[in-house]
């Protein structure tokens, strides 16, 4: 049933800045200020209820527990809104996004995720245009009564982006956020261009069922040339580590050092799941390409296809929440939970 009502759920960032006078640096302002920094609030067709965090966080701070209350917020009143909107820092919003898409299995209503680059009440804020859209979005439904994008997505000037897609791609420009493995779900000019075919649909005979845990024993690290035998040997040897997503060259490649192999087979034989996501922004993980991909392959290090890290990352902690064998946890790291990789 509609309720013809969003809730928007404010947790910080630049959106809610303003400029102290004395320092000049960015601090957090009284939500309350930043509506007033929005008189076109007003005309939104649909009912918009608030719910700001007591105390706005830096995204550069957020962690698992943020993300398990945005969680409980949203399950909790799932049924008296037909969207969500997040108000969230930049520098971490992928991540979140991402992670919010594996909390929220089988999600049948729009997780909308924005922000800015310039504060709300600064005269060239990209903020308004973000936030009204985003809300908007957030309440557009069919005719069929369904969500036209029933998922957790990203909206940045003038693109609503696959939330599990999504990178921060600049730290100037106002087009902040791009996938570059998978496209746009819906362009906002004039009118709304929505990419159906690219949307997410999920089962509606289901109930979402929010997942609230992650299991933090993950790091991500990068293959470069000249790295070391000791740096790797004393990162694998960490003895709680239970998954690593390994960023490597081109299509999967890695120098084949042969301590380097046996210290990831080794480390694959005690139960520690490696995730091989590229360096590169646009492509996908092919391991069975060169001999080098194939080395990585054959000591059980898995294939991330086209994933981001923040996507590889999050689907990682999630699954080592909700599963303790290894073998399991590569098999869903194999397959797409939400529309997160292509396979």
């Amino acid at each position: 049933m509609r309720t013809n009502k969003v809730l928007l759920i404010y947790t910080g960032g630049t959106i809610g800045m303003g400029r102290n006078i004395r320092t000049g640096a960015l601090e957090p302002l009284d939500f309350k200020n930043l509506l007033l920094a929005l008189p076109e609030f007003k005309q939104i067709e649909t009912a918009v209820d608030v719910h700001p965090f007591k105390d706005p966080i830096d995204s550069s701070n957020v962690n698992p527990e943020d993300w398990k209350r945005m969680v409980k917020i949203i399950a909790h009143q799932y049924e008296e809104y037909d969207g969500f909107v997040i108000l969230h820092g930049t520098d971490t919003m992928a991540y979140t996004a991402s992670a919010l898409s594996f909390m929220l299995q089988n999600l049948t209503k729009p997780v909308i995720l924005t922000g800015s680059q310039l504060p709300m009440g600064q005269l060239r804020t990209d903020g308004k245009e973000n936030l009204i859209t985003s809300l908007e979005l957030a309440s557009t439904y069919g005719e069929d009564g369904h969500p036209m994008v029933p998922e957790v997505t990203i909206y940045f000037n003038g693109h609503l982006l696959r939330g599990n897609r999504a990178t921060k791609c600049s730290a100037e420009e106002f087009n902040a956020f791009q996938t570059f493995n998978y496209p746009h779900v819906c362009d906002a000019g004039v009118d709304f261009v929505f990419h159906g075919h690219h949307i997410f649909r999920p089962d509606y005979s289901r109930p979402m069922q929010p997942h609230f845990e992650m299991d933090r024993h993950v790091l991500v690290f990068s293959i470069f040339p000249g790295i070391q035998e000791e740096t790797v040997n004393h990162i694998l040897s960490y003895p709680h580590l239970r998954g690593i997503v390994m960023r490597t060259f081109g299509s999967g490649n890695a120098p084949q050092h042969p301590w380097l192999l046996k210290a990831l087979g080794d480390a694959t034989k005690r139960g520690v799941v490696i995730v091989n996501v590229s360096q590169c922004e646009h492509g996908s993980v092919e391991m069975a390409r060169y001999d080098t991909g194939l080395a990585l392959l054959n000591v059980g290090v898995i294939s991330g296809h086209d994933s981001t890290v923040e996507a590889a990352v999050t689907k990682l902690m999630h699954l080592l929440a909700l599963y303790d064998d290894p073998k399991i946890i590569r098999e869903h790291m194999s397959k797409s939970l939400c529309g997160e990789i292509t396979v």
